[in-house]
Parts: structure tokens; C-alpha cells; sequence
């Protein structure tokens, strides 16, 4: 009876093996399949909405095809950030997804729509087409002159973002982006508005009086609206040497710290070329980072947090109540 057992037990030994295999190599698989995911996902979505606003300029039809790559890509953003989040507990819900809406549509909105009204006025088509008076090296390859408007526009963006951190009036408005205690594509827009029309004013007139063309400018606002996505999402992956050229999500997440001497670094917009000229940039490769948030208190409700910065010192002592 032993023998007969020893000798029938065999296949089924060598059965569970090899189905174990298997399992162990499609776990394998997965997480490899991961991996190759993580390295390349920031510059796929990217790319993919730049290539629909490219067909967008080319139909003639900017805005429609801009709103369909931007919504595109906050749904597949909100897909990945369950299926691979970098952590699982910014996937539960902070209770602030109406403050996120609503600074985002007011901020977004306020911007889309003037950009339409642009557009309909032919103000951004017109734009560039200033003969010998503009200075803007048209003659540039488009490629070309979209990161000349980047980086010029960057310096601006630069400079408007760290006085936001160093200036403490400018500091009341800006720190309701910097609220939050989690990092997810929906919060990306949590600017107040004065926040906004700060970064704009710094950014945007320069390239105006340079004669940007419109393409350019259609172009640049819609690489910078994308980044903005990235920058925030809450997803798992791995940007290797982008990381020193763009503000990417390993990066920017450094700048949410609630840790002082962390946050007020890596100001950049889209590039980190001036963080790395003027001293701000800041990535440790050893370690994670740890809370994010403010110190100082912020109003839960969306039209607290809209009046809050115009009374800033009230809304802090009933903090200290």
C-alpha cells in the first residue's frame, strides 16, 4: 500500500509544482510588466495629449480637442491611481473633494474661458504677427519655439511661485494649495484665484510683448495645464533622469512637505532649470517623504478657505482657541 501510494502521489506532487511555477511566473510577469509601466508612464502621458492638441491646432480646433486630452487624461490618471497608487491611504478620501472642485472650476474655468474669448477674437491667432517688430525668432522650428516659450515663460513662473512661499501675504493665498494632506490628480487645481492671476502676471505678458505666436502659446499653456496633472497624481512611478529636467511627481511631491526646509524648494512650473541654477532643487533618493500639509490652519469649507487669506490673522487665532 506504501509503494502503491509513493508511486501515485508523484504526479500530483509534480502537478501542484508546476502550476506553482506557473503562478510564480505570471507573478513575475506582472510585476515586471509593473516595472516597465513605471518607467515609462510620465512621458506616454504626456505625449499623448500634446499629440491630440497638435491635431487640435491642425483642425483648427484648439479648445475642443485640449478639453478632451485634459479630461482624458484626469480619468486615466484616476484609473492608475487605484490600480498602482505610490500610496494606498492618499486613495481614501480626504474630505475635500468639493473645495477641489470648486477652486478648479473657478480657477480653470476662469482661465478656459478667457482663452476661448481670446480664440473668438482671433486676438491669439494674431498673435506674433507683428512684422519686423517682434522679437520672437519665428523662423525657429515649432519644437524649438515652444521651449524657448517654456523656458522664457518658466522664469516668471519661477519667481511668482517662490515669492508665494517667502512673501507672507502672497503666502495666505497660496498656502490652500499647499493645504492638503494628500498629493492626487483631483487637487491639482486647488489654487485661489489671486493665486492664479499671480502666476499669470508673471508669466504670460512677457511672452505677449516677445510676439509669441499663437500655436506656441496654445501649445505651452496646454504642456503646462498637463504637468500640473502629473505633478500631483498619486501614482507609482519611476521618471529616472527626467526627474533633473522636469517637475515631475518624485520631484514635486518634496514641495508639499510640511516640513519647511523641504517644501520651499523645487518651484518650477514645468522645467527645474532654475531650481538647479539658483539652488532649489531638492530630491533625496534615500527616503520617502514623510506628512504633507501647512502649518497654519486652513478652513475646511470652500468659501472659508476663498476669504481666508483676506483675514488671515482672524482665521489663525481660532486656531489657538
Amino acid at each position: 500500500m506504501v509503494k502503491i501510494w509513493e508511486v501515485s502521489d508523484r504526479p500530483l506532487h509534480v502537478g501542484l509544482g508546476l502550476l506553482e511555477n506557473h503562478f510564480n511566473q505570471g507573478s513575475e510577469m506582472k510585476n515586471l510588466a509593473r516595472q516597465i509601466l513605471a518607467y515609462t508612464l510620465w512621458p506616454i502621458l504626456l505625449g499623448v495629449p500634446i499629440f491630440l492638441v497638435y491635431k487640435g491646432i491642425g483642425n483648427d480646433r484648439p479648445t475642443l480637442y485640449f478639453n478632451i486630452a485634459y479630461l482624458g487624461l484626469a480619468a486615466t490618471l484616476f484609473v492608475l491611481e487605484r490600480l498602482m497608487p505610490y500610496r494606498e491611504e492618499w486613495v481614501k478620501s480626504d474630505g475635500q473633494e468639493f473645495p477641489d472642485f470648486a477652486h478648479t472650476v473657478l480657477t480653470k474655468g476662469l482661465i478656459q474661458l478667457a482663452l476661448f474669448l481670446l480664440l473668438i477674437s482671433g486676438i491669439i491667432h494674431t498673435m506674433g504677427d507683428r512684422g519686423p517688430s517682434s522679437f520672437w525668432p519665428s523662423g525657429l522650428p515649432l519644437a524649438a519655439q515652444v521651449i524657448l516659450a517654456m523656458v522664457i515663460s518658466e522664469f516668471g513662473l519661477y519667481w511668482a511661485h517662490r515669492l508665494e512661499h517667502t512673501w507672507s501675504f502672497l503666502w495666505r493665498f497660496h498656502s490652500i494649495h499647499h493645504s492638503v494632506e494628500k498629493l492626487w490628480f483631483f487637487n491639482t487645481g486647488r489654487f485661489h484665484f489671486v493665486d492664479t492671476f499671480n502666476s499669470l502676471l508673471f508669466s504670460i505678458p512677457l511672452l505677449f510683448l516677445l510676439g509669441v505666436p499663437g500655436d506656441v502659446f496654445i501649445y505651452f499653456s496646454s504642456i503646462t495645464a498637463f504637468i500640473g496633472l502629473l505633478t500631483h497624481c498619486n501614482i507609482d512611478m519611476h521618471c529616472g533622469v527626467l526627474n533633473y529636467i522636469f517637475n515631475t511627481p518624485n520631484v514635486h511631491r518634496w514641495h508639499h512637505s510640511k516640513k519647511v526646509e523641504e517644501g520651499n524648494n523645487n518651484y518650477g512650473e514645468n522645467l527645474l532649470l532654475f531650481d538647479m541654477i539658483f539652488g532649489t532643487f531638492y530630491f533625496p533618493r534615500d527616503r520617502h517623504v514623510g506628512p504633507l500639509g501647512i502649518k497654519e490652519h486652513m478652513p475646511k469649507a470652500f468659501i472659508g478657505q476663498l476669504v481666508a487669506p483676506f483675514r488671515w490673522h482672524k482665521t489663525q487665532n481660532k486656531q489657538g482657541r
